[in-house]
């Protein structure tokens, strides 16, 4: 079925994407490397201006845009809304940037190929009338717009990528903004605003934080809700204050006269879910991947400082009483020790496997296991945190010297690196990983351990496909 999208996946690898290759220095300025939105506003024109054909939230920000996009549209889904949601990066397929309609799956084969299409010969001649400046993700937004347009939807959630100079003092320019259009505005860090989370519980292998959310805003516009014992799968502060922003949202929508009940509120809020953030496996999910369920797996993608610190959050919050691995993959543009240093700073993990990501962009983004392996070494020396150094091994040779791995440590307290360079799949590291805890785990009596397989979205990809399969 996929293969009816060929022409199209080959026609976007043509288009520069600066997601896979990186974003120029002057991104969001009007200087020659920097982007020019009238090139974007010509092309809607071109294609009809869909997005003047259906109202719009857009999200911006620097992290969680993903996550209060995905509590939005499942709140507004769970209202009965027709949905349009737009949201970066995939993890899989580029059809879950899109998704329409009352399910919130990725758009279907059959819709993208069909508009692709027919809007072909006008994104070409745009193309040619831009001088070729059009970009990859361009032209699949303006495709996204177009969608929603076709689709009738009754409301599009879109996240908003902004970068350079708008990302210096972001709120004073919405401030003045509002101003100039007479628009208030609202923060979901009001003091009005509460939220807290009560417990952390488990089903069927996975955690779930359990939250109280009070909104009480007193403006032109009142705010007001108040929920209890909200089932959020999403884990960490972060994530409760994403849902805050969600539900703030949801709220001025309902003052604009859209109808929201605050029971759809908490069921959008409690259906929400993301692939691949913060994602513990189901005992189910383990076992598939050979694992005997003594261990838990969490995979996240986090990749940025900011994001290691939350994911950190995330393990300290609920990680047993046994051990901790971690599988670390990461591109070479990362602030790698910045990213190490928060790992480290919380639960201290007995074991760190550190492997080359395959990643778009070719084997030349990947950083080396055994660069990688040395930042982490000095990140442990920047802690006072004693570290075994067990070297880089190759491929398979990671599988073959588990047992002896083992032997060193089930009777450590210190950190063990390992490099693991060469076609391993992060399903083989987990496995390795699983049984060196277990010799941990055995030798000293402790509980079951956690694994978590982190740094890369591609990584935690590859786990997902894997899981796909079977």
């Amino acid at each position: 079925m996929l293969a009816e999208l060929d022409d199209f996946f080959e026609y976007m690898e043509r288009l520069c994407n600066h997601e896979r290759f990186g974003v120029p220095r002057g991104a969001g300025t009007d200087s020659d490397d920097g982007f020019d939105l009238g090139c974007m506003r010509r092309l809607l024109h071109r294609l009809g201006d869909p997005h003047t054909h259906f109202p719009a939230v857009h999200i911006a920000g620097t992290k969680g845009k993903g996550s209060a996009a995905a509590f939005l549209s499942n709140i507004m889904r769970e209202q009965g809304y027709n949905v349009g949601c737009y949201s970066s990066p995939h993890l899989l397929t580029i059809r879950e940037r899109i998704s329409v309609g009352k399910d919130g799956g990725p758009v279907s084969v059959g819709l993208l190929r069909d508009l692709f299409d027919e809007a072909k010969d006008l994104i070409d001649k745009s193309i040619v009338l831009e001088n070729g400046a059009l970009t990859h993700f361009e032209v699949f937004t303006a495709l996204s717009f177009l969608i929603f347009s076709r689709q009738n939807v009754d409301i599009a959630i879109v996240e908003v990528m902004i970068g350079g100079p708008f990302s210096a003092d972001i709120e004073q320019i919405i401030r003045d903004r509002a101003f100039l259009t007479k628009s208030p505005v609202i923060s979901a860090c009001d003091p009005g605003v509460k939220s807290i989370t009560k417990c952390i519980d488990w089903d069927n292998g996975r955690p779930y934080q359990s939250c109280d959310i009070s909104i009480k805003i007193s403006n032109d516009r009142p705010l007001f809700i108040e929920l209890h014992d909200v089932k959020l799968w999403l884990l960490g502060d972060h994530q409760r204050q994403n849902a805050v922003t969600a539900s703030c949202t949801a709220l001025c929508l309902c003052n604009l006269g859209w109808d929201i009940s605050e029971a759809s509120i908490q069921a959008g809020l409690e259906k929400t879910q993301l692939p691949g953030r913060s994602q513990f496996l189901t005992q189910e999910e383990a076992s598939v991947l050979g694992l005997d369920g003594l261990s838990t797996v969490l995979i996240d993608g986090a990749h940025t400082e900011a994001s290691a610190k939350a994911l950190s959050d995330v393990i300290e919050t609920v990680k047993p009483e046994g051990p901790l691995a971690l599988v670390v993959g990461m591109a070479n543009d990362k602030e790698h020790l910045a990213f190490a240093e928060q790992l480290l700073s919380g639960p201290r993990p007995d074991i760190v496997l550190l492997t080359e990501a395959s990643m778009a962009g070719g084997t030349s983004r990947a950083m080396p296991a055994s660069s990688l392996k040395e930042l982490w070494i000095a990140a442990a020396k920047d802690q006072g945190i004693d570290y075994m150094d067990i070297g880089t091994v190759s491929g398979m040779e990671t599988q073959e010297c588990t047992s002896n791995l083992a032997v060193s440590s089930s009777s450590s307290s210190k950190t063990m690196l390992i490099g693991c360079q060469g076609a391993l799949f992060s399903c083989d590291l987990i496995m390795v990983a699983s049984q060196l805890l277990e010799k941990s785990r055995g030798a000293c009596g402790a509980a079951p351990g956690l694994i978590c397989v982190t740094g890369s979205l591609y990584l935690v990809a590859s786990v997902l496909q894997q899981l796909g399969k079977h």
